[in-house]
């Protein structure tokens, strides 16, 4: 198989929050396009993933890591740098809504859990993973429609997150772009199979965001799969500090 990450016949990716949901499908998807893959998990097991990126043929690698802990994200990344070689691609996916509070009744400590969770864990992995990163390089961040719309009810602290999220891809673009590694991220909307709506989103509210897609359906952890994976590749080498919207025609709902 041709690599779409790499001119080489190899590189190394690493996803965090790899282990379900949109960040599963980016490890796997990676994996198909010929990377080996080092992904971070907390809560949920890794084996599947595992699994699926080794029947590829590709190395793979988990590491149980507390994304918040900038501590614990150097260990991470020298691990990886350890077992695979390197990273040449970073997927900046972990994060998640925690809980839904408005934000007239939010606490100090939810606030800074909530932007720990989605924003600080990015610059705490972009951070520690440039260093090794070539030229050539690639970063994408898992942002959201909701850094845009202002998120539903009661995720003030999320979107605060998510928008906060597309300012560290601009700032860190023109960073790196002198190392020659891009900076991009990739904004979905409403993606069905994943543990936030899962958890989240009651059958009343999935019904009314499917509505609000012009394409009349959620979008996949596959089709933010495809994404990342263009944008990681070779053929997107003159795309940087971009955010790619990927929520089937929803905005500002």
């Amino acid at each position: 198989m041709t690599s779409e990450v790499t001119d080489q016949n190899r590189t190394v990716a690493l996803v965090t929050g790899g282990a379900v949901g949109i960040g599963r499908d980016i490890a796997i998807r990676l994996a198909e396009d010929g990377a080996d893959v080092a992904f971070t998990y907390l809560s949920h097991a890794p084996d599947d993933t595992l699994a699926a990126i080794q029947a590829l043929g590709r190395r793979a690698h988990a590491i149980k890591v507390d994304a918040t802990d900038p501590d614990a994200v150097n260990a991470a990344v020298r691990e990886v740098v350890q077992q695979l070689g390197g990273v040449g691609v970073l997927v900046n996916n972990a994060g998640g809504l925690v809980g839904r509070v408005p934000l007239a009744e939010m606490s100090a400590q939810h606030w800074h859990r909530v932007l720990d969770v989605n924003l600080s864990s990015a610059f705490f992995f972009l951070q520690a993973t440039a260093p090794h990163m070539p030229a050539g390089g690639r970063v994408v961040n898992i942002g959201s429609l909701a850094g845009d719309n202002g998120g539903s009810a009661g995720a003030g602290a999320y979107a605060t997150a998510k928008a906060g999220l597309a300012g560290l891809t601009r700032a860190a673009a023109k960073e790196f772009a002198p190392a020659g590694i891009t900076v991009n991220a990739v904004a979905p909307g409403f993606i069905d199979q994943t543990p936030f709506h899962e958890t989240f989103s009651t059958p009343a509210a999935v019904e009314a965001m499917t509505k609000s897609t012009a394409v009349g359906r959620p979008g996949a952890p596959s089709e933010v799969a495809h994404a990342v994976s263009f944008l990681a590749s070779t053929r997107a080498g003159f795309i940087t500090g971009a955010v790619l919207d990927l929520n089937g025609g929803t905005y500002f709902t």
